[in-house]
C-alpha cells in the first residue's frame, strides 16, 4: 500500500504543471488564516467596531487584486515570454513597476478625495482604519509586482510561500492583539494592512537572479489590453463584495451595529470559495495539459467537467448554507455576533456560487482576449445588483437577492460571449487552457 500511494503521488505530480501544488498549498494556508483572522476580531470587537474593520476589509480586497492582480498577471506573462527567448526581464519590471506605482498614487489619490465620505460610511468614523488604507494600497501593490515577478522567473514554491506567509503573519498579529485585548478596530486594519511586507522581505531572502539585464521594453509588451483587464477586475471583486458594501452604506445609524453581524454570515457562504481554490489548483492544469497534447474533445469535456463541478459546489453551499450555516456561525464566530437565519446564509451562499461560475467563465474570455465582452459582463451583473437591492424593505434580504442576481446575471452574459467567442475559432483551446491553468483566482 506505502508503495502504491508513491506512485499514485508520483503520477499525481508528473500530470501537473510545475508549482501547482506549492501554489495551491499558499492558497489554502492563506484563505483558512483569513477565516482565524476574522473569527478572532469578531471575537474581540465590538459589533460596530468590527462591522467597521470589514469595510476596511472590503475596500482592500475590491482595490488591491482589482487593480493589481491584472498588473502581477501581465509581468508573469510577459516575463516568462522574455526568459523563454533567453532575454533578461529587468527593464520590464522596472517599467511595470513605474506603471503600477502609478496607478498606486491615483488610488491612493482618489482615497484622500473621498476620505471623509468613506470614513463615515465604512469605518464609522475611525480615521486609523483609513491610514491603514493607504498602507495596504502600497504594500499590496509591491506584493503583487512581487508574485508577478517570482512567478514569471518560475519560482512556484516561493510564489505559494508568499501567500502562505502572508496568511500566517496576518493571524499572528490578530492573535496577538486578541490575546492583548485590544478593542481598537484600526489596529486590527494595520494587522491587515503590513503582512504584505513582511511576506515580501521573508521570501526574497536567498532568492537570486529575478532581475537580469536586457534590452528596454516598451509599455506595449504589456497587454494592449491592460486597462480593458483592469476595468474587468475592479468590476469582479466590486461584486464579490457588493453585497457587505450594500448593506453599509445602505444601513441607517441605528442599524450599523448589525454591519459587523451580516459580514459573519458573508464569510460562512465563502467557504464554497475556498473549496473552490483547491479545485482549480488540481483540475485546470490538468485542461492545460490536455490542450496542449492536442485532445481538444477531451478538452470540452474537461471543461464542462469543470463547469459542473463548480455549479455543484454552489448547490451544495447553498444547501449547505440553509441547513448548517446558523450552527456553524454561532460556532465560530458566538451567538451576539452572528445573528443570521436559514434563508440569509443560502441566499449569500447561492450568490457566492453564481459568481465563481461567472469568474470561472471570464478567464475564458480573457484567455480569448474577449476583454471588453467580459467587462460588459460584469456591468451587467453590478447594474442587476443595483436593481434588485433597489427593490423592498428588509436591509439584509434586499442585498442578498441582489447578490445571487448578480451573480446570475454575470454568469449569463459570460456564457452567452463565450460559446460565441469560441465557436468563431478566435483562439485556440490551448490559448484558454494557458492562462485558466496557470493564473489562480484570488477572491
Amino acid at each position: 500500500m506505502p508503495e502504491r500511494a508513491q506512485r499514485l503521488i508520483a503520477a499525481a505530480r508528473k500530470n501537473v504543471p510545475e508549482g501547482t501544488w506549492a501554489v495551491g498549498a499558499g492558497l489554502l494556508i492563506a484563505g483558512l488564516s483569513a477565516y482565524g483572522f476574522q473569527i478572532l476580531a469578531a471575537r474581540q470587537l465590538t459589533s460596530k467596531g468590527y462591522g467597521a474593520l470589514n469595510g476596511l476589509w472590503a475596500m482592500v480586497f475590491v482595490v488591491a487584486p482589482g487593480f493589481f492582480q491584472p498588473l502581477e498577471q501581465e509581468v508573469s506573462r510577459a516575463l516568462a515570454h522574455r526568459h523563454s527567448q533567453g532575454i533578461g526581464g529587468r527593464p520590464l519590471v522596472k517599467r511595470a513597476a513605474i506603471l503600477g506605482a502609478g496607478l498606486s498614487a491615483l488610488v491612493t489619490l482618489a482615497a484622500a478625495v473621498g476620505s471623509v465620505p468613506l470614513v463615515d460610511e465604512l469605518f464609522h468614523g475611525d480615521w486609523l482604519l483609513f491610514v491603514a488604507l493607504l498602507v495596504s494600497i502600497g504594500s499590496y501593490y509591491a506584493a503583487h509586482m512581487t508574485r508577478g515577478t517570482l512567478s514569471g522567473n518560475r519560482r512556484f514554491g516561493a510564489y505559494g510561500l508568499m501567500h502562505g506567509t502572508e496568511g500566517v503573519v496576518r493571524l499572528i498579529l490578530c492573535a496577538a492583539l486578541f490575546l492583548a485585548g485590544a478593542g481598537t478596530p484600526g489596529l486590527y486594519g494595520l494587522a491587515l494592512a503590513l503582512p504584505p511586507v513582511a511576506a515580501i522581505a521573508f521570501v526574497l531572502r536567498g532568492q537570486h537572479g529575478l532581475l537580469t539585464p536586457g534590452p528596454d521594453a516598451p509599455y506595449s509588451e504589456l497587454s494592449g489590453a491592460l486597462g480593458l483587464l483592469l476595468i474587468g477586475s475592479v468590476l469582479a471583486q466590486l461584486l464579490s463584495y457588493a453585497s457587505f458594501l450594500g448593506v453599509s452604506i445602505l444601513a441607517a445609524d441605528s442599524e450599523k451595529a448589525i454591519v459587523g453581524k451580516f459580514i459573519t454570515g458573508l464569510f460562512i457562504a465563502r467557504i464554497p470559495i475556498l473549496l473552490f481554490q483547491a479545485v482549480q489548483a488540481a483540475l485546470l492544469p490538468k485542461l492545460a495539459g490536455l490542450a496542449g497534447a492536442g485532445r481538444h474533445e477531451d478538452f470540452k469535456s474537461g471543461m464542462h467537467k469543470l463547469v459542473v463541478i463548480v455549479v455543484g459546489l454552489g448547490a451544495v453551499g447553498t444547501i449547505g448554507g440553509f441547513a448548517l450555516g446558523p450552527f456553524a456561525g454561532q460556532l465560530l464566530f458566538g451567538n451576539e455576533k452572528f445573528i443570521l437565519g436559514h434563508r440569509d446564509l443560502a441566499l449569500l451562499a447561492a450568490g457566492s456560487g453564481t459568481f465563481i461560475l461567472a469568474l470561472t467563465l471570464a478567464q475564458g474570455l480573457i484567455a480569448l482576449e474577449a476583454y471588453g465582452q467580459a467587462a460588459i459582463a460584469w456591468i451587467g451583473g453590478i447594474v442587476a445588483f443595483g436593481v434588485v437591492t433597489a427593490i423592498g424593505e428588509d436591509l439584509f434580504l434586499r442585498v442578498e437577492n441582489g447578490f445571487v442576481a448578480g451573480g446570475v446575471a454575470a454568469a449569463a452574459g459570460m456564457a452567452v460571449f463565450l460559446m460565441r467567442r469560441m465557436r468563431t475559432g478566435t483562439a485556440s483551446f490551448g490559448d484558454l487552457a494557458e492562462v485558466i491553468g496557470h493564473e489562480p483566482l484570488e477572491i
